[in-house]
């Protein structure tokens, strides 16, 4: 086994699992094992995972949910799965091949270094492909909220590519998070902050998802402009949540 893990949770990405299975696979500095979280997806995803682990029955593993329950959760379940084993150190990322896996190497590496490491679209201007001025001005326009929202000054908070040591999740406290969309992101990297982890940025290359569609819907994006003035009224009883 190795000492890393990378998580991915899947619904529908049939085409894009297995390009992005076998591109971490290759991956050799580090080796790092696989979780697929599958969301019981109606076009085979799983089907495909389960075949995965087959192939490489000692890195890759599944695992099976009823259904559809949001990212947030997808991501709770697979981390509780990593914090059960030895893994030091504990990625996410998406299945869409939006995320490099080729980016895994110098952000597990930050990781030894930083208890929490972000992949950041907006480190060095913005880097991103694929995607129409409208879009990015909005990613743009929601971190810019959070970041005034929440007197913070990192530069991608929502992004969803990072690294996290399991030391920094134990401290996060997984089992009390309550946002389940993609505003899950900005509450991992806000408990992180108030539980004293060592967080860093590390400049990615974001690219449009190649195939599929989209997870957003606008649930998500209401959770995502309430989740921070959440976080925000009640940052005092997070913190001693957090600090006992």
């Amino acid at each position: 086994m190795s000492n890393s893990l990378v998580v991915i949770p899947t619904y529908n990405e049939a085409d894009n699992l297995p390009v992005i299975a076998q591109a971490i696979m290759l991956l050799t500095d580090p080796a790092v094992d696989l979780l697929i979280v599958d969301d019981n997806s109606p076009d085979g995803t799983g089907q495909i995972a389960d075949n995965l682990s087959r192939q490489y029955p000692d890195r890759i593993h599944v695992m099976h949910r009823p259904g559809k329950s949001g990212l947030g959760r997808a991501y709770i379940e697979g981390f509780q799965w990593a914090l059960s084993r030895k893994y030091e150190a504990v990625a996410q990322m998406d299945a869409d091949l939006s995320h490099d896996p080729a980016a895994l190497k110098g952000m597990f590496e930050a990781a030894k270094q930083s208890e929490v490491v972000l992949g950041s679209r907006y480190l060095n201007g913005v880097s991103v492909i694929n995607w129409p001025l409208r879009r990015i001005l909005l990613s743009r326009a929601a971190n810019e909220y959070v970041r005034i929202v929440l007197g913070l000054s990192i530069h991608d908070i929502t992004s969803g590519f990072r690294v996290y040591q399991t030391t920094a999740l134990r401290r996060i406290n997984l089992v009390t998070i309550s946002s389940n969309g993609y505003s899950f992101q900005v509450e991992m990297t806000y408990r992180a902050i108030l539980s004293g982890c060592t967080l860093a940025e590390h400049a990615i290359i974001f690219t449009e998802r190649r195939s599929g569609q989209s997870k957003m819907s606008r649930g998500v994006i209401l959770e995502s402009a309430i989740v921070p003035w959440k976080l925000r009224l009640h940052s005092g009883q997070l913190k001693r949540l957090l600090n006992k």
